[in-house]
């Protein structure tokens, strides 16, 4: 049992020597493990804060009680206090701190107004300073949507630069008004600019100007009897208002906000995230997390804010459904204004986006419930010392021996964790015809890299008795003794509903037919097969457009590495003009013709 007045003494005495300056903080126990990394505008004003007991939830006031010592690290300002604090979260996961798990990365739109013609591009990585960024956008889809709708609209041209400067006629998106044909001069630089600045406008939610300029260059069109861009112009005009009163009314006004609500229900958590641009909803996300014990509105919040802006540009507003602590700590360190409101449109703006977080929570409850039954009904049927927490499925895939990968996806009482997938190269080329070697490979690579951290409590194979006794045999060094090895085998006429289980020293059976349980360890197989086939195909993909430039005369690995840098892919390479294959250091006249003959015998 901790002393809570040997913590208060601790911190009493770290008031003392604690600056009064911007910073990050850290609790360490008796044996030396960070139990709480934090933040802070003033580090000495926060420490004291954490001397008045009385005011500390029951988990933060059992943090006091460990504390032994204390480390300070001054920062120049909040925002850098933020970074830090992410960082040293990662890299401690202290016992006391929320682990928000959020590593999504965000679609974007990105322009380079750099360029002499300005494609607008599907953006996600390190940002240029020469590019102009809109977003984010909450998924693939919804970036497709708004490119879709600016080629029909705005016409901006969607190629590379390499099949821009190669081009000698117009292409086929030309033909049919998708692009205003750059690349052969059917528009001058000039004009190309201004409707660049058009979708920019646009992306920024000014459409009812770009409105008015269209309308009054279609009624100077149609005076200089100049028709057929009336008509284009009348065109575009149509769809920018099939747009708007497709528009959600109450985002309008909008130009930069994300709206942020929290639900809560049983330790368990849903954060709605709903991203405005430009009086444009450009999608919402959902992400979920679990906790032992009661956590207050405010501060899980900020630890989102935290995590999520540290991954994520940040917007020039956040409207949030609860109040945080430290506002203006968290404004000053993101550089955006955060709002609450108790009434007005503002507040039925975030209180639709707390009842989609409340709707998503319920049906993830439901979900998990699902799941922990299932995995109750696999304790028994498989003999288990507790719930699985971990569930490892693997699979490979090859073709013929060629391209062969192995697969491992992980299920949790929570679903499928994603981000714990992993895929393995066979590196072994005599073994890529045999299932059993591969298996034996692959799961060798993964118990050589276990920690405790990610040990499986249940691993789950895609196969019979045979692939079952393989693992166990490849595995015999291992501690095998809290992990429960599974085969899975397929039944009666390949029938889904009708496989064969296999554990070693029990005798093989099949569950209830059309069970619950059973459904749910077919799902999880297919996934690990669904995740395989998709590593084999990009694999096999990635090699066969590799391979068709190794044939080349003249062509070595170098070539090919500045060859595919240059153009992009196979395909563009192929459109290349013989002009175009010189321009690339290194090759000589005589390769460039045995390049472009080899595609164009």
């Amino acid at each position: 049992m901790f002393d809570i007045k040997r913590g208060l003494e601790v911190l009493r005495q770290n008031v003392k020597i604690a600056p009064d300056l911007p910073g990050v903080y850290r609790m360490i126990n008796q044996k030396n493990e960070v139990l709480y990394v934090g933040k802070a505008k003033s580090i000495k004003k926060r420490i004291v804060s954490y001397t008045h007991v009385e005011k500390l939830t029951a988990r933060l006031q059992r943090m006091v009680a460990e504390v032994e010592s204390m480390e300070f690290i001054i920062v120049e300002n909040e925002n850098r206090a933020l970074i830090l604090e992410n960082e040293l979260i990662k890299k401690f996961h202290p016992k006391y701190n929320i682990l928000l798990k959020d590593d999504k990365s965000y679609p974007y739109l990105a322009i380079n107004t750099k360029e002499k013609f300005p494609a607008l591009r599907k953006f996600r990585g390190t940002r240029d300073k020469n590019c102009k960024y809109f977003g984010p956008y909450a998924s693939a889809t919804s970036v497709n949507e708004v490119l879709d709708m600016i080629q029909k609209v705005f016409m901006l041209r969607s190629c590379r630069d390499n099949v821009l400067n190669s081009r000698t006629r117009p292409c086929l998106l030309y033909q049919i008004k998708r692009c205003c044909g750059p690349c052969v001069n059917k528009i001058t630089n000039e004009e190309y600019n201004q409707i660049v600045e058009e979708v920019m406008s646009f992306l920024d939610g000014k459409t009812s100007q770009i409105q008015e300029n269209l309308s009054q260059k279609m009624q100077e069109a149609s005076e200089d009897e100049n028709y057929e861009l009336a008509i284009t112009l009348r065109d575009k005009i149509k769809a920018l208002t099939k747009i708007q009163t497709h528009a959600n009314v109450e985002y309008l006004g909008l130009k930069s906000v994300d709206i942020i609500a929290l639900a809560t229900k049983d330790n368990r958590y849903c954060i709605e995230v709903f991203f405005i641009r430009g009086g444009q909803n450009c999608g919402n996300s959902p992400y979920f997390f679990n906790s032992k014990e009661e956590i207050s509105p405010s501060e899980m919040l900020e630890a989102f804010l935290s995590s999520f802006y540290t991954n994520n540009m940040p917007p020039k507003e956040v409207y949030l459904s609860e109040k945080i602590d430290n506002l203006e700590f968290m404004e000053n360190a993101l550089g955006v204004k955060i709002s609450t409101f108790n009434k007005g449109d503002k507040y039925k703006l975030v209180n639709n986006v707390k009842n989609n977080a409340i709707s998503a929570l319920e049906r993830k409850i439901i979900e998990s419930k699902s799941i922990e039954e299932n995995l109750k009904e696999m304790v028994e049927y498989f003999d288990l010392p507790k719930i699985p927490q971990r569930i490892e499925v693997y699979d490979n895939s090859h073709n013929q021996g060629s391209y062969a990968v192995g697969a491992m996806i992980v299920a949790t009482p929570s679903g499928f964790d994603k981000k714990a997938y992993r895929t393995f190269n066979i590196k072994s080329p005599d073994i890529t015809n045999d299932d059993f070697a591969m298996m034996k490979e692959v799961l060798k690579r993964r118990f050589d890299k276990m920690s405790e951290e990610n040990k499986p409590d249940v691993i789950l194979l895609d196969g019979g008795l045979g692939q079952l006794h393989a693992v166990h045999e490849s595995l015999k060094e291992y501690d095998l003794r809290d992990i429960r090895i599974i085969a899975i085998s397929k039944g009666e006429d390949r029938n889904a509903g009708k496989e064969f289980y296999h554990q070693q020293g029990k005798e093989s059976f099949a569950l209830p037919y059309r069970s619950s349980v059973a459904f749910y360890l077919q799902k999880i197989r297919d996934e690990a097969h669904r995740f395989a086939i998709g590593t084999h195909r990009k694999k096999r993909a990635k090699s066969m457009m590799k391979s068709s430039v190794d044939d080349i005369e003249g062509v070595g690995p170098k070539r090919k590495k500045e060859l595919l840098n240059y153009f992009g892919s196979v395909e563009a390479l192929k459109e290349a003009t013989l002009k175009d294959i010189m321009k690339i250091s290194g090759i000589s006249k005589k390769t460039a013709e045995n390049i472009y003959k080899y595609f164009h015998k």
